[in-house]
C-alpha cells in the first residue's frame, strides 16, 4: 500500500514538475514577445466579457423586480458590446487594459503606502512601504508612457507572473517529492 501511494505521489509530482516547466517557458515567451502575449490576453478578456454579458442576460430573466431585470439587461449589453469591441479592435483593447492596469497599480500603491503608515510601529511595515513605493513607481512608469507602453506592459507583467508561478509550483513539487521519497 505504501509503495502504491509513493508511486501515485511520484506520478503526480512528475506531472506537476512538467506543468511548472511549461508555465515557466510560457512566461519567458510572453516576456520575449510581449505584444503577441498582450493581444492574446486581450482577446481572452474580450471573450470573458462576452461570456459575462451572456450570463447577465440569462440571469435577467430570473429577476423578480423590474428594476433588477433592467439593470441585468443593461449590464449584459454593456459587457457584450465592450467584449465585441475588444475582439474587433484588440490593439485598442490592449491600450485600454494597459491604462486600467496603471490605474489599478496607482490605487494599490497609494493604499499600501497609507497602510504602511497606519501599521508603522509593527514589524514588517517597512516592507509594505517599500512595496507601495515600487508599485507607485511602476504605475507612473506605465501611465507616463501610455499608450506606447501598451505594446509591452500586459505581456511582460503576465509573463513575469507566469514565470514566478511556474517556479513556485516547481519548488513546491520538488519539496513534496523529497518528502514522499
Amino acid at each position: 500500500m505504501a509503495n502504491s501511494m509513493t508511486d501515485v505521489a511520484h506520478r503526480a509530482t512528475t506531472w506537476s514538475i512538467v506543468l511548472s516547466v511549461l508555465l515557466m517557458v510560457a512566461g519567458l515567451i510572453a516576456i520575449a514577445l510581449p505584444i503577441i502575449a498582450g493581444i492574446a490576453i486581450t482577446v481572452i478578456v474580450g471573450w470573458l466579457l462576452i461570456f459575462s454579458g451572456v450570463l447577465h442576460l440569462a440571469f435577467a430573466w430570473g429577476g423578480r423586480r423590474p428594476g433588477m431585470v433592467t439593470w441585468q439587461i443593461l449590464l449584459g449589453l454593456a459587457y457584450g458590446l465592450i467584449g465585441f469591441y475588444v475582439l474587433a479592435n484588440p490593439l485598442a483593447g490592449l491600450a485600454g487594459l494597459t491604462f486600467a492596469i496603471a490605474i489599478y497599480l496607482f490605487v494599490e500603491g497609494v493604499l499600501e503606502f497609507m497602510l504602511s503608515f497606519q501599521l508603522r510601529p509593527a514589524a514588517g511595515s517597512g516592507w509594505l512601504l517599500f512595496d507601495g513605493i515600487v508599485t507607485l513607481i511602476l504605475a507612473v512608469m506605465i501611465w507616463s508612457t501610455w499608450p506606447s507602453s501598451a505594446a509591452w506592459v500586459v505581456g511582460v507583467l503576465v509573463g513575469i507572473s507566469m514565470f514566478f508561478s511556474g517556479m513556485t509550483r516547481l519548488m513546491l513539487s520538488l519539496a513534496v517529492r523529497r518528502i514522499v521519497a
